[in-house]
């Protein structure tokens, strides 16, 4: 249990490191004290550009690679790998906490992101297959509706389905994503609140209903 706990914590400590704040501190700016005053990829784009986003993304993502690729096989000094640590439940221990270190991070007073991106990163690792319908989703909500967060809560909710439908299923990644369902559902609440009073922002360039 050992190996469980060290990899647990250290997959939260990577977690912690966000892109929007490292990248913002060289450029002079904190992100989280413009435009939705999130420190996710979206925010970063709207307000930031499609450059800065890039590398938002791509540390976000990569945290999530290095936390469950990477981090569950090898054998730390003092620690090893356990025989008795189910390696699916470890490498699903890493993914949960490495979303939860982007959306809570130690080293930035526990405010960071909502999660997606490093979501993706987790699920690449995890399931990769499982990145088809959770695309399809967020793109036909987004198209239909404007609504990003609305379309990654919709994505994010087809992986329990997707997993269920495995043959055999496995108890591990059905319990993974039911449990990051719920919680980008949480994180996405202030969208929620947004959505219900007609306040919240639109994907105009993908939204093909829109009004003309």
């Amino acid at each position: 249990m050992l190996e469980l706990g060290v990899k647990t914590l250290l997959s939260y400590l990577i977690g912690s490191l966000i892109g929007s704040l490292l990248l913002g501190r060289l450029r002079g700016i904190d992100i989280r004290e413009q435009g939705s005053g999130n420190a996710g990829g979206t925010n970063a784009l709207r307000t930031q550009g499609w450059q800065f986003a890039l590398g938002v993304v791509a540390i976000d993502v990569g945290k999530a690679l290095l936390a469950v690729g990477v981090l569950p096989g090898l054998a730390l000094p003092l620690v090893g790998i356990d025989p008795t640590v189910h390696r699916d439940w470890l490498a699903v221990a890493c993914a949960v906490a490495v979303v939860v270190g982007h959306v809570y991070p130690v080293w930035y007073e526990f405010r960071g992101g909502k999660g997606a991106a490093t979501l993706i990163g987790a699920v690449a690792v995890l399931a990769p297959a499982a990145l088809l319908p959770v695309a399809i989703v967020w793109l036909a909500c987004v198209m239909l509706t404007g609504f990003v967060g609305l379309g990654t809560m919709l994505g994010t909710a087809a992986l329990p389905a997707y997993f269920m439908l495995a043959d055999p299923p496995s108890a591990a990644l059905v319990a993974f994503g039911v449990a990051m369902t719920f919680f980008v559902i949480y994180t996405h609440r202030a969208n929620i609140a947004r959505m219900r009073s007609g306040n919240e922002n639109r994907a105009r360039r993908l939204w093909l209903l829109r009004p003309r």
